[in-house]
């Protein structure tokens, strides 16, 4: 639901609250709102008398959402999800900045020709504001540094099959084109990081003979995989300084040591992980539910427990929802056929209630709160402007209810197969505002659309 009512901020107003996560902790204060941009923060009780109050009570007051991992498919797979609908969804669960993936739309974002016409498809119809990643496949180095001037936030790579094959897997040798050239310019590369290793035949035919068991599909993406890419990029971020980050972590407990020890010896490496590993365990997974697949998979309880245990000692450093949804006939729901389903969790709107659900009981709210917001900002050149409630920075801003809690039913996705329907999740976005300006309330879109296309800043 849309309302078209005018509910813009005009003039000088203030939002205060009790709990208003700021830099230096949360606190009771109040966020002065000038315009577009946060004109101070004060303390609750010195509003000038002047100013029109929004008081939040007891809820939290977070800066707006960064998802620095969202795939919304347009232009050429406008069915699969789009601009319009992600940006609802991103709004409606607090979420105020999108960087978009360089697939899966097409053409994918891989030429500076290919950036034009995906803001084209973008432009006067995003609710939040979107950056874009451009992609590095086989071949388009070249491409790269004509991208960086065109503003792309970072860039993505994959090391195993991306599952679209105008965005192939890059090799080592691609990998070693591209990194001096980001390392120069100061942009990180997001890396996909599965590295195939020749599987034993009986697996591959297990899976096949028993296509709708999620054991027989986790036996297929192992977590040495992961492991033998992490260790790869170690190497390639001594031997080019260039900045990786390792997305969607799930081989927790194998990885984390070669993290941890890559990291003291001062190597630019960072990681993250999304809310389906730290919310669901293989051993919850039913068989016959394309619904929970995904690359890297959904593992075990133990890498579940390790990759909670790392978000809350600041081993994973972002947060990220890697919505990736795709129409309900392309997951064989009926079938319940593993193997062919197309593998992506669609989740953008419930990024903060799952991971809110996952890890508020064992991680401290600001530091949860600093994985979904300064953090990805800084990495991808928008911690001037985003991820922050301080002096200058946008007015976006989020009213959450921490303590209530919801079945969630109601999403703003194009496509509402996701495996958290029907789950009961702690945690309620009940108010966005994207640069002082309303736009979703209590289960409404509010006004029209006014997000920006965002640009990195220069380094």
């Amino acid at each position: 639901m849309i309302a078209h009512e005018d509910e813009s901020q005009t003039g000088e107003w203030a939002l205060r609250g009790r709990a208003v996560v700021t830099p230096e902790g949360i606190r009771p204060a109040a966020v002065l709102v000038r315009g577009e941009r946060i004109a101070a923060v004060v303390d609750y009780d010195d509003v000038p008398a002047d100013v029109r109050i929004e008081d939040a009570g007891e809820k939290l007051v977070l800066p707006g959402l960064v998802d620095t991992h969202v795939h919304i498919n347009e232009p050429g797979r406008t069915d699969w999800e789009g601009f319009e609908t992600a940006t609802r969804a991103a709004a409606a669960g607090g979420i105020t900045t999108l960087i978009d993936m360089p697939l899966n739309s097409s053409p994918v974002t891989t030429t500076v020709a290919a950036l034009r016409a995906k803001q084209e498809a973008a432009a006067g119809k995003i609710w939040v504001d979107v950056g874009f990643h451009g992609g590095v496949v086989p071949g388009n180095a070249e491409h790269i540094e004509p991208l960086i001037a065109a503003g792309v936030c970072a860039f993505k790579a994959f090391l195993c099959p991306s599952g679209l094959d105008e965005f192939p897997a890059s090799s080592e040798a691609d990998l070693r084109a591209v990194m001096p050239k980001l390392a120069k310019a100061g942009l990180p590369l997001f890396v996909h990081a599965e590295l195939i290793s020749p599987l034993r035949t009986r697996v591959e035919e297990a899976f096949a003979n028993d296509p709708d068991h999620y054991d027989a599909y986790l036996a297929t993406r192992p977590p040495d995989w992961e492991v033998a890419a992490i260790r790869l990029l170690i190497d390639l971020c001594r031997e080019t300084h260039c900045s990786v980050h390792v997305v969607h972590l799930s081989a927790a407990v194998e990885a984390e040591p070669f993290i941890k020890k890559a990291r003291a010896d001062g190597v630019p490496l960072t990681v993250e992980t999304c809310p389906h590993y730290v919310y669901f365990c293989a051993e919850d997974v039913p068989d016959a539910d394309p619904s929970f697949k995904c690359a890297p998979p959904i593992r075990g309880k133990e890498e579940n427990g390790r990759l909670r245990i790392m978000a809350t000692t600041g081993v994973i450093d972002t947060l990220g929802s890697d919505h990736s949804p795709a129409p309900p006939e392309m997951k064989y729901l009926r079938e319940g056929d593993l193997r062919r389903a197309w593998g992506g969790i669609a989740s953008l709107q419930l990024l903060l209630p799952a991971t809110w659900t996952a890890l508020a009981e064992i991680c401290r709210p600001g530091r949860l709160a600093s994985m979904l917001t300064d953090r990805p900002a800084a990495l991808v050149g928008l911690g001037d402007r985003k991820g922050t409630i301080g002096p200058g920075r946008d007015a976006d801003l989020v009213i959450f209810d921490p303590k209530s809690s919801f079945a969630v039913g109601n999403l703003f996705h194009r496509h509402k197969v996701t495996p958290y329907v029907g789950r009961t999740l702690i945690g309620v976005v009940q108010t966005t505002y994207l640069r002082g300006r309303k736009v979703y309330d209590r289960g409404r879109i509010v006004g029209e659309a006014g997000g920006q296309l965002l640009k990195r800043a220069s380094t």
